[in-house]
């Protein structure tokens, strides 16, 4: 569970321990995410020397590949791809309703109903159910320690009368979910399970759903539908009015968020966890996070490079001096601009190695401002 040990005097930003049945986890923290079990080109060991404390994966795409009756003969996931830390699912909705855009009630490959979502497949097209219970046994086989209940996520821009429409029915799977863990889980033996808010951008929906969670007493609470098209000024006025109505004592997730910047931003409003696929998909891009400072109060505390911009082909200094990444020490930014223009796969995994470590870096300094009362 989770537990309160600091928060900042200059705002409410807060330092805690999150215990799992595999290992506590100092927050806030940072998940880089393992979509279908792995980070694209690292490893398990990787992550390790990372100092990874968490990592993310994503239900929807188990689900349909390699399946849960694989993971449930290996022993789930954390056996199959040799993981001994915490990992958080989700539940795949997000990933279902985003096959639908923003057509959900003209496009075929979606189909919402009262108790399930119906939905085809990516790969192949076959038709494949998901409901709140399924989306917990499907995790459950996976044996996450952290677990989504499966939400409605409200596209963006929505109308207020389909943001509540998505709220009833991610408070109905809610209280459907609650009773499935209830029966099937004991204190003892239970993963931590959130409840997702959503509400779009409208307040009174906002707290409407978190208030109705909240009655569940779930273990944690996500904040779900911030990452999906909102301005960045919508986002943080939604976590400003949100916020008083979470407990304190449970953790706070903003799902899907961001840039370094908007996890300060969200860090100073009292959020604890965050995921985001920006570190990893850049380095796919050639765009590397470079720290220049670590006085997180100055705008200016880091930079992005394109390692692929010519000018680096003939800049042999260091990509990342102070770089803990053997990997990584003593590696030329002129260096690396030649794996890219090369087209050698090693540059993605180089560059996803320090944009990773450049995340979890700053999380590190931002449990260090905490502590001082400097953010």
């Amino acid at each position: 569970m989770y537990k309160l040990y600091r928060k900042s005097k200059k705002s409410q930003a807060r330092f805690g321990i999150l215990t799992t049945g595999r290992g506590k986890i100092k927050t806030p923290f940072f998940m880089p995410v393992a979509t279908q079990g792995v980070i694209k080109t690292l490893t398990s060991s990787d992550m390790e020397k990372l100092g990874t404390q968490i990592l993310l994966a994503n239900t929807y795409h188990l689900f349909l590949r390699p399946g849960w009756h694989i993971l449930q003969k290996v022993g789930g996931l954390h056996k199959f791809m040799n993981w001994s830390k915490p990992i958080l699912t989700d539940s795949g909705g997000y990933q279902v309703f985003s096959l639908a855009g923003n057509k959900q009630q003209k496009n075929n490959l979606v189909k919402i109903e009262r108790n399930k979502v119906i939905f085809k497949s990516h790969h192949d097209g076959s038709q494949q159910v998901l409901t709140p219970v399924k989306a917990l046994q499907i995790q459950k086989i996976i044996d996450s320690d952290i677990q989504m209940v499966l939400d409605v996520c409200t596209p963006n821009p929505a109308t207020y009368e389909q943001a509540k429409k998505d709220v009833v029915l991610t408070l109905a799977w809610a209280r459907q979910a609650k009773k499935w863990i209830n029966k099937n889980y004991t204190k003892s033996n239970s993963p931590l399970v959130f409840g997702i808010v959503q509400g779009s951008v409208f307040s009174d929906l906002r707290k409407y759903c978190a208030q109705e969670l909240v009655k569940l007493d779930f273990a944690g609470y996500a904040i779900g539908g911030l990452a999906v098209g909102e301005t960045v000024k919508q986002m943080y006025q939604v976590l400003d009015e949100l916020m008083p109505y979470l407990p304190e004592n449970k953790p706070r997730y903003l799902m899907g968020v961001g840039r370094p910047e908007n996890i300060i931003a969200a860090v100073q409003r009292g959020v604890d966890m965050f995921d985001c696929v920006i570190p990893t998909r850049e380095a796919r891009h050639g765009r590397l996070y470079i720290w220049r400072h670590t006085n997180l109060n100055k705008k200016d505390f880091y930079t992005t490079i394109n390692i692929s911009n010519k000018k680096f082909s003939k800049d042999f200094s260091l990509l990342n001096p102070k770089t803990k990444q053997k990997d990584l020490q003593s590696l030329s930014k002129a260096y690396l601009y030649h794996l890219y223009k090369s087209g050698e796969p090693t540059a993605l995994r180089l560059a996803t190695l320090n944009n990773l470590e450049f995340y979890l870096q700053l999380m590190i300094q931002l449990r260090k401002h905490i502590f001082t009362s400097q953010i």
